[in-house]
This record gives structure tokens, sequence and C-alpha cells, in this order.
């Protein structure tokens, strides 16, 4: 035990040792500054020659906007044709068949979003070509997507008042060229050197101690793990995902992988800080999310180390702590690190499976995608963390007596309607789904559908409205893990979770970066002895309580109605 738990103290002081200077990094390179990294502007200079972009013309945020959204719409197009008809294209060397029209439509918003929301089983449903030219191709870009959208809203505060947010190609690009891809080699190296396929064979086959023949599937895997990790996308090349003995071969791969998908969430809010010349803020943005992920994760270890109780009434030791779906090489200190972790960067990644985890951990699991604040994914983590930002800036002014102001700029109606807006869509798509999903499934359980509603569940009562509760909040918050007990591979589930995934990760975007434009384009308000100071602790503290309050009233009684009340049915 004591083992495991020193391996989870290791894996966070790499995290940390890592994000550091990375986010120092970040910031000097996203400003212009010199880095050792500007032996790629030659390749930089060629692709936006061959593009026909001026990487230096000044946008503002509308501009910015429709810049993103251009790109991605054409992806949208692009991947949903190709996954439909993967089964006549090249590099199929297992046959795997073509997607329907609403797996398709489901598979590639959820990549596009960096969600990755697998309704299909990563070996069997994607062929080698979809897995690299449509999924791992959107790994780079979907990661990157966030990450420009994040500077812009640096570039909106380092300057004191201005339009320009600076050019979404030329960060775009730079998170590609200059991030992502030097360190998804990195990582891939340590994979493949650890056994992780990285081949274009078909599948092998080998004589199980048994005496069956087992055929095993694999590819160029160790390319497309890597970068799943590093932009918080988390869809795997095997179904089972990094709980997969090939995607996830030892300890020291599980220690890379934890590492890989948290250090760029972790170095986006100190680069922020560091660019916009304000590092104290950095820190305590830094210190507040940590806390935040302190509080999710030290309950959800000692919920899987102190056993199933249920078991325990049968009067069974749980020596090791709650074994079920986990892997014995890595137990459950360390698959309940992975999971607050991945839950709470939009990673979604598993190393264990969810559905079998104790239900108050699956309780902090959902709250940290419904918080989507504490990291969060690329880029975005601090765009939704933003938002809770001048909500307290604004709630503080009230309480002070004075107009609300946020680094130098005032916050006004428009800033704050936006806001609320947005605070408001996340529990809109979570209960409005759940609420659907239950009402489907009770009223309609024998509809002639290809897939009954009755059929959905493996587990009916509160786990299986967990389980329905955890597939729309894993759909809102871009994360793309599951309770795997629900059936999700039919219409109804393909569509409505599209539905709010493409919601869910744009419109937080749209709201941020409106916000952050119109407050860039006010004149700025040097600070006096009056000004709300955002860089204390007590406005960190201030920051924190609003998380908790906004989330605890809206999310609450779906919680109530699903973990807290399994948890309550297997302790009497």
């Amino acid at each position: 035990m004591n083992t495991e738990l020193l391996g989870i103290i290791a894996s966070f002081v790499i995290t940390l040792v890592i994000a550091i200077p990375l986010g120092k990094y970040l910031a000097k390179m996203f400003a212009g500054e010199k880095v050792w990294t500007d032996f790629m502007k030659p390749l930089e200079r060629g692709l936006f020659k061959l593009s026909g972009i001026n990487p230096n013309e000044p946008m503002n945020w509308k501009q910015f906007l429709k810049a993103m959204m251009t790109i991605n719409i054409l992806w949208l197009v692009y991947g949903f044709f190709v996954l439909i008809y993967q089964d006549k294209l090249p590099l199929n060397p297992d046959g795997n068949p073509g997607m329907t029209a609403d797996l398709a439509f489901n598979t590639i918003i959820s990549f596009v979003v960096n969600c990755n929301l697998q309704h299909y089983s990563g070996e069997s449903g994607a062929t080698y070509l979809t897995q690299h030219f449509i999924f791992m191709f959107l790994h780079f870009t979907s990661a990157a997507t966030g990450i420009a959208a994040a500077v812009a809203l640096f570039k909106a505060f380092r300057d004191k008042t201005t339009t320009d947010l600076g050019n979404f190609w030329n960060f775009f690009v730079k998170a590609i060229t200059r991030l992502l891809l030097p360190l998804a080699i990195v990582v891939a190296l340590i994979l493949t050197f650890n056994g992780t396929p990285s081949s274009y064979a078909g599948k092998d086959q080998f004589v199980s101690m048994q005496g069956d023949t087992v055929n095993v599937s694999r590819g160029p895997a160790a390319q497309m793990i890597a970068i799943k990790h590093l932009g918080t996308n988390g869809g795997g090349w095997f179904g089972a995902n990094s709980a997969h003995p090939l995607e996830n071969p030892n300890y020291l791969t599980n220690v890379t992988e934890i590492v890989s998908q948290m250090i760029i969430p972790m170095a986006m809010i100190l680069a922020f800080g560091i660019f916009i010349r304000r590092k104290k803020l950095g820190w305590v943005i830094f210190g507040v999310m940590m806390a935040g992920m302190f509080m999710l994760l030290i309950p959800t270890i000692t919920s899987e180390l102190s056993g199933n109780p249920a078991i325990a009434k049968m009067g069974v030791t749980q020596a090791t702590g709650a074994m079920e779906g986990k892997e014995v090489r890595f137990g459950p200190a360390a698959t309940a690190y992975w999971s607050t972790l991945t839950t709470i960067v939009s990673t979604g990644s598993v190393n264990g499976m969810h559905d079998s985890t104790m239900a108050l951990t699956g309780l902090w699991q959902l709250l940290g995608m419904m918080i989507n604040g504490f990291f969060g994914g690329c880029g975005v983590g601090i765009l939704n963390y933003f938002i809770y930002l001048i909500i307290a800036v604004f709630i503080s002014g009230l309480m002070v007596g004075r107009t609300p102001e946020f680094l130098g700029h005032k916050v006004e109606a428009r800033e704050v309607k936006i806001a609320a807006l947005i605070t408001l869509l996340s529990p809109l798509l979570i209960m409005a789904g759940t609420a659907l999903a239950s009402y489907v499934f009770v009223a309609h359980g024998n509809a002639d559908w290809a897939v009954k509603p009755a059929n959905w569940l493996n587990n009916p009562g509160y786990h299986g409205f967990s389980e329905m509760l955890y597939e729309f909040t894993s759909s809102n918050a871009n994360n793309g893990s599951g309770f795997e007990g629900l059936g999700d591979n039919n219409i109804f589930w393909n569509i409505s979770t599209g539905i709010v995934l493409i919601l869910g990760r744009f419109l937080p975007i749209f709201g941020p970066i409106a916000i952050a434009g119109l407050l860039a384009q006010k004149k700025y308000i040097p600070e006096s002895a009056g000004t709300l100071r955002v860089d204390t602790v007590t406005f960190g503290l201030m920051t924190f309580a609003i998380i908790l309050v906004l989330n605890a009233l809206s999310y609450f009684p779906a919680l109530v109605l699903g973990p807290i009340a399994e948890y309550f049915s297997m302790i009497n």
C-alpha cells in the first residue's frame, strides 16, 4: 500500500517538475520572445505561405472565432464521410466495417471537440487510416484549437487597451509545432520501447495456455496514445483504453501517460500569469485549482482503498482495496489517482473501469467534470475558470459597493450576462439530457427501436441513473470517459450526446473570448487603493466559494438521485 501511495506522490512531483518550466516556456513562446524551438520557424513560414495566411494579421475577437470555427467545420465534414466509407479505403488489414451515419455523426463531433466519447470499440470500430488521419490528426488540432483560444484570452489582458487578440492561425500552428509535436515524439518513443505496438501489421495470433487460438489487434498505436494524453483527448486506440496491456503495458508507461495528460493544463495556468505580467495571479489560480483537485483526489483514493461495503458484509477481506474493474498491474490507488486527474482535465482516458468504481468515487468523478474548471483541458481549462472569475468579480463588487473591475477593465452588464448564460449552459445540457433519457427509458422502454430503451442499462436503479447522468456530463465537459454499463451505440445516444458535445465545446469558448474582447477594448483604469485585487488569496478563496456554491446548487439533486443514493443503499 505504501508503495502504491509513493507511486502517486512520485507521479505528482514529476508532473510539477515538468509543468512549471513548461509554463514559462509557453509564455515566452506565445509572446514571440526568443525560445529554443525557433528552429521551427522555416517550417511554419512554409505552412503559412502554402496556405496564403498572414500570421501577423491582427484579429479582433469576432475574427478570431470566425477563423477557429471555419477550420473546425471543415474537419467535421471531411471526417464524417471518411468514417462512413472507411471500409472501402486503404490501411484496413483487419477488415473493419464502415460506421453508420449516426455513429459517424457522434464520433467525428466527439474528436473535433476534444472529447473522444467513443461509442465504438477502438480496435474493431476504426481502421488504421481513420485512427491516424482522422483521430490522431484531430488529437493535435483539437488540442491546438483550445490552446490558441486560451492565448487569445492571454493577449486580451497583456495590453492595457486593445482590439487585437492575436492571430488564430499563428497560435494554432505554434501550439502544434512548438509544443504538441515535440512532446508527442518523446512520449511515443517511451511507449514504443516499453511494448506498445507501433507497426502497421494486422492482427497477431497466438495459442493461449488453455490451447485457445487468440487474435490480438495491434497497429501503430504508440503515436496516437502519446498525443491522446498530451492533448487531453483520451480516445483510445483499443476499446479498453489505457487499461489495455498493449496501450499501457507497465507502471512506467502508466506514470508517463498520467504525467502527460496533466503537464499542459498545469503549464497553461502558470503561462497565463507570466504572459500578462501578473505571476501572482497565475499562482493564485493554480493554488485554487490544486486545492480543488486534492478535495476530489483524497476522498477518491480513500473510497477505493476502503473496499466495497457490499463485499465487506460477506466477511471477505479486501486488504488491497476495491479490485473490481482494476488492473492488477496498477491497483486501486493508481487507478483512483488516474480517475481523478482524467476527469478534472477532460482527458477521459481510463486505466480501470469507472463503471466498477465505488459509488462515492463516481460522485467525485462526476463533480470533477461538472465543475470543469480545475485545470481542465488544454487551454479551455483557463477559459472555464475565467467565467468563474468574472462572476466572482461581479459578486465581490456588489458586496463592497463598487463597480466590478478585472485587471483594470470595468465588468459591466453585457459581460456579466454572457458569463451567466455560459454558467447556466452546462446544467441545462446535462440535466435536460439526463431527464430526457430517463423519461424515454421509463415511459417508452419497449419502443420499437433498433435498440429498445429498456435494454440501455445493465444496472437499472440508482447506478443506472448515474450511468445516464455520467454520459451527458462527460459529453458536456468534453471528457469522453463513460460508465460503460450503458449501451450507448444507438441513434438516441449518438445524436443526443453529439448535440451536447458541440454545444458544450464551442459556446464555453465563445463566451470567454467575447468577454475578453469586450473588456480589452475598454479604457484601462489604473489600480488605486480602492481597486479590488484579484491576485490575492482572499479573492482566490472567494472564487473557490463561488465554484462550490454554483455547482452545488446546479447538480446536488441529480447527484443525490445517483451516486449518493447508491452509496447509502450499499451501506444499509
